[in-house]
């Protein structure tokens, strides 16, 4: 703890990466154990332009309930202490692979949004965007306010490309970055796993924060083992 605090503080340019272990800890079911009425679903099937397409409602109906226990959650101090992170350095980014906004909700504002955001909507028909953060939602399938198309997340499904704006940006961040923080993400995710070796490779010391092992460990210059709630503000303060 004392070697990856000193590597942080004495550091410039800055750049974290968090995955759903970090909202996990405030009671968002991680994606990949969703629990209940869903077990009987793989996410796979209910996060992919195929499953809308064949079945709307199933869809909404999982992320109307995503977004009503996303609701009732709350950021936790892991959350906080990376928004304290960003007031203390000039050059920080937060990337995150979660579309939940809690990072959002904590005060961090240089975020790059890899896998969208839950309370986004669009339309499938005219593409029409907007905010909805009613939970649970007035109608399912939602649907457009101006032509009554049928409304989907604003998130990125399987099979499709990550937003190119926010990649390139992640990219950017990692890439000239004296630290890298990886956070609650087990890095089986691709292409966002792959900016941890970016960073090594620019040449940024890794530090990771995870209760368990995952395919980042050996990458790792630190690891930090626990929660990220009750490490991230001892290694931010």
């Amino acid at each position: 703890m004392q070697r990856a605090r000193e590597w942080l503080e004495n550091a410039s340019r800055v750049a974290a990466l968090t995955g759903a272990g970090i909202s996990a800890e405030s009671g968002v079911p991680t994606f990949r154990g969703p629990g209940g009425l869903w077990e009987q679903y793989r996410p796979e099937d209910l996060a992919t332009p195929e499953a809308f397409a064949r079945d709307p409602l199933l869809v909404w109906r999982w992320y109307d309930w995503r977004r009503i226990r996303i609701a009732g959650a709350s950021p936790n101090a892991g959350h906080m202490a990376l928004a304290e992170l960003e007031r203390k350095k000039v050059e920080f980014t937060l990337i995150t692979q979660n579309v939940d906004g809690l990072h959002e909700r904590a005060g961090s504002r240089r975020l790059v949004k890899l896998h969208g955001d839950i309370w986004e909507v669009f339309c499938t028909s005219c593409g029409r965007r907007e905010r909805n953060e009613q939970a649970p939602l007035a109608e399912l399938p939602p649907r457009c306010p101006e032509c009554r198309g049928l409304l989907r997340p604003g998130v990125v499904w399987f099979g499709e490309p990550l937003p190119a704006g926010a990649w390139q940006q992640a990219e950017q961040a990692a890439c000239s970055a004296e630290v890298f923080l990886v956070i609650g993400t087990s890095a089986a995710v691709y292409p966002a796993a792959g900016l941890a070796w970016a960073a090594k490779a620019a040449g940024a010391r890794i530090i990771e924060v995870n209760p368990e092992e995952t395919g980042i460990s050996p990458l790792a210059d630190e690891t930090l083992r626990g929660p990220a709630g009750e490490l991230l503000p001892r290694l931010i303060s």
